[in-house]
């Protein structure tokens, strides 16, 4: 099915399609563009591919844009799966095999950042070019920290958090929440009050931990494709604002420039989380211009 999206100003042609990878394990997508050069957008914890709407719309014209729900969101598949970055990583690998995508940049949000990066470690010719926007696994934690999330971060702590902090949560993603949020909010509402919001928590849960159980700071010299990272300056979930308040997201973002040999990185200014949505016009020009070089 192909429909058409205008989001302030943006249009693209999108086809929603769904790649059988098991009998237990579908991926549900969104493709724009062609040729033979594909994007792959990851998306975060909590979101879905509909967070990439402005940038497909951005860049499908000059490469082949594909988004995809991973495992456990959206339109995919929803099991007992261990949610683990492994998994996705391995998801991801059979994703692009299942497609035939040949010349591949990933683009990955926040955990789907560090998805990409366990695919890159794992599968060093799986990508062309990485691109690490509001990357979480450059931030690390201390043994205690991590006891820390274990605890507050457990499915029946999430189950119990009121609807009001729960949208408030995922509002801090932004700098200014503009009128084009209000679809992400209304999601927000629609899911605390499904049947699958007992599912999700445990899911959100096994992300967290597994985001912190299998770190990759310390491998990330291990990386030796172009790779260009992203922040909004405004950002107010890197670093973690409870747990390293002393911590800016300069520091961060020049923490994994430095680990990473071949990397550049840039603040957008006016943007927080969801550098991608709130500044998607220059975002969409770095990565462009990041895509375009020669390697």
């Amino acid at each position: 099915m192909r429909t058409g999206m205008n989001v302030n100003g943006y249009f693209a042609i999108m086809q929603e399609q769904c790649a059988e990878l098991s009998n237990d394990l579908s991926i549900a997508y969104t493709e724009a563009g062609n040729g033979p050069e594909t994007i792959l957008f990851l998306h975060g914890l909590g979101s879905d591919r509909k967070c990439w709407q402005k940038n497909i719309s951005g860049l499908s014209t000059h490469f082949r844009c594909i988004a995809l729900d991973l495992p456990g969101y959206g339109d995919s598949s929803k099991a007992n799966y261990s949610y683990s970055m492994a998994f996705y990583a391995q998801c991801i690998k059979a994703f692009t095999e299942k497609l035939e995508l040949s010349t591949v940049f990933l683009v990955g949000h926040s955990m789907g950042a560090q998805i990409a990066i366990h695919v890159l470690l794992r599968y060093p010719e799986a990508a062309a070019k990485l691109v690490l926007i509001a990357p979480a696994g450059i931030e690390t934690f201390s043994p205690q920290e991590k006891a820390w999330f274990a605890q507050f971060y457990q499915p029946e702590m999430l189950r119990m958090v009121p609807l009001d902090q729960f949208v408030r949560n995922m509002e801090q993603n932004f700098y200014d929440l503009g009128p084009d949020t209000q679809p992400m909010r209304e999601e927000r509402l629609r899911l605390y009050r499904s049947k699958d919001y007992g599912r999700y928590t445990n899911m959100i849960s096994a992300n967290i931990m597994s985001m912190l159980n299998e770190p990759v700071f310390d491998r990330l010299s291990h990386l030796h494709l172009p790779v260009l990272i992203l922040f909004g300056e405004q950002d107010r979930m890197i670093p973690n604002p409870l747990l390293h308040p002393q911590q800016t997201t300069y520091q961060i973002a020049i923490a994994g420039n430095r680990e990473i040999t071949n990397s550049e990185f840039f603040l957008i200014p006016r943007a927080g989380h969801f550098v991608q949505w709130e500044q998607a016009n220059q975002v969409n020009e770095i990565i462009l211009q990041f895509l375009s070089e020669a390697t």
